[in-house]
């Protein structure tokens, strides 16, 4: 039998780091095998497709159990396409409601990392889309908000750095933990004492409004940056959708006791861009606000990268119509919002063809281990957005590390 053929394929119930049932799978290709877990988004977009089926986990692991696996063994795993054909025959729903794009993922990801462990080769490899190998920049969460935080914390969902110029993947990373770290001591001292609670990425919550956080946000980055001796860029994910009340057609702002109209947060968005010099901004407006994003990125014409998440979710069809309007300069992409590995894969080709730059990121439910961060480099992401703190987050700036004695810890991305 070939040793990239699969012999064995088996799902399981574990936790994720918000302590939530996620499915995780495990593959046997050759005398090699793959385990992956599938991730949780708290801030989900309405154009994703569907989790799991009806049953829930349960019924994903039954699937993959008692059906899948019987079709999936005997496949030549040597390309990840063969495997995921199986896997498309057996659902064929636009929103894969039958099986869930978290199973898919799952599957894909175990099948893939079974096949590159039998080959030989590292994952990166296997799933490459690019020819030549750079190390993503770390863009983390260091001030968190919104869905990922509670009552009282910044409307924003995420206030982030991102090492822009940093020299070699250590010092980036490096960069980040001081941020963060420095982050804490200017809240301590701002707020006359902070007991340094934390959100579901490993960012602090702090009882302040989006503006005072970025206020602290910059004042800690320009003291990292002078510490270091590069350029620390700050970045915000708006997370929009989850402020925009639909009945009002108004952007309602909690904490601040505020709601803004579509106009007033387009004139937010670009004083706080223009204020704080932001090099990366995500989902300002609502997700089926396309329109909203054109204006914007014409507005701001260059000074910061508009990046889109709920509005894209990973699907290159709308992706496309995005380039075509011109409405992002970056997108996120988040393998599981379209189940197929694959699909991301058709999606960060069609970024890097038209010179979007392709941010690949976790979610806040993550599985504790490293290899979104491979992905990121197989597929030439010139960001990855996966956090700062946490066991979770930290893998994957291991694994980071860990590439870089292959192909160089200089090899850092340039935007």
């Amino acid at each position: 039998m070939s040793e990239t053929v699969i012999k064995n394929v088996r799902a399981r119930l574990v936790y994720n780091s918000r302590g939530e049932e996620t499915i995780e799978v495990e593959v046997v290709v050759g005398n090699s095998v793959g385990r992956a877990a599938a991730p949780a988004g708290k801030s989900k977009g309405e154009k994703e497709v569907m989790y799991y089926p009806s049953g829930g986990v349960a019924e994903a692991i039954r699937i993959v159990n008692d059906e899948i696996a019987d079709k999936l063994r005997g496949v030549d795993a040597s390309r990840i396409e063969n495997v995921e054909e199986i896997l498309r025959r057996y659902d064929d729903t636009k929103n894969l409601k039958k099986i869930g794009g978290n199973t898919v993922y799952a599957v894909s990801l175990a099948a893939s990392l079974a096949a590159s462990n039998s080959m030989g080769i590292p994952l990166y490899k296997y799933l490459r889309i690019v020819n030549d190998f750079h190390l993503p920049i770390p863009l983390g969460n260091v001030i968190g908000g919104g869905r990922h935080a509670g009552k009282g914390a910044p409307d924003w969902q995420e206030l982030l750095a991102l090492p822009i110029e940093a020299p070699n993947i250590h010092l980036a990373i490096r960069a980040n933990i001081m941020v963060h770290e420095y982050t804490g001591k200017l809240l301590d001292k701002t707020l006359g004492g902070f007991t340094l609670g934390k959100g579901d990425e490993g960012a602090y919550a702090p009882p302040i409004d989006t503006l005072k956080g970025l206020e602290i946000l910059k004042e800690a980055v320009e003291h990292v940056s002078d510490e270091l001796g590069f350029k620390i860029g700050v970045g915000v994910d708006v997370a929009a959708s989850s402020l925009w009340d639909p009945k009002n057609k108004m952007y309602v702002y909690p904490t601040e006791g505020k709601k803004l109209s579509r106009k007033e947060q387009i004139e937010r968005v670009v004083d706080w861009v223009e204020r704080f010099n932001l090099v990366y901004v995500e989902d300002p407006m609502e997700e089926n606000d396309m329109d909203g994003f054109v204006e914007l990125n014409k507005m701001l014409n260059g000074k910061t990268l508009i990046c889109g998440d709920d509005l894209i979710v990973t699907n290159p069809d709308i992706l496309r119509e995005a380039v075509a309007k011109k409405a992002v300069t970056a997108l996120i992409v988040k393998p599981n919002q379209v189940g197929f590995i694959t699909t991301s894969m058709e999606t960060v080709r069609v970024a890097h063809t038209e010179k979007i730059v392709p941010v690949v990121s976790h979610r806040s439910g993550e599985p504790p281990e490293g290899h979104l961060a491979q992905l990121a480099i197989a597929w030439g992401g010139k960001i990855l957005k996966s956090g700062i703190m946490g066991g979770e987050r930290i893998a994957k700036a291991n694994e980071l590390i860990r590439v870089s004695e292959e192909i160089g810890g200089s090899r850092v991305a340039r935007l």
